[in-house]
């Protein structure tokens, strides 16, 4: 018999952070999260670039990664610069900021569900 019964699969999604300085206190965070899985790992330059910052990939349920995501903006409220994060799920790339988090949730909850 294969697999547990009620068990979601597994969804993957990269964070990334505007202020490098804050990638730590973000992998504290999102590790803090029960039932998620935080590594860190080399980001991917865009064309033209010598080299990219480290991103978060965080691996969990779909419903695991709804409540960090929904938990974000209390870790972006407690940081004193705007510090914004990027989050790529399903290949969409979503910019969370204190200020914008209330607007992007839904849609970030929509792909996570589907």
């Amino acid at each position: 018999m294969g697999g547990v019964m009620g068990q979601e699969p597994d969804v993957r999604a990269e964070f990334a952070v505007s202020d490098y300085s804050q990638i730590g206190s973000l992998t504290s965070f999102l590790a803090s999260i029960p039932g998620i899985t935080v590594t860190r790992s080399p980001g991917r330059p865009d064309q033209g670039e010598q080299g990219a910052l480290d991103v978060l990939t965080v691996v969990a349920g779909s419903s695991g990664l709804v409540a960090a995501v929904k938990m974000l903006p209390e870790f972006l409220r407690s940081r004193r610069s705007a510090l914004s994060v990027e989050l790529t799920v399903a290949d969409r790339t979503f910019k969370l900021t204190a200020t914008n988090i209330d607007q992007v949730m839904p849609m970030v909850e929509r792909i996570l569900r589907d």
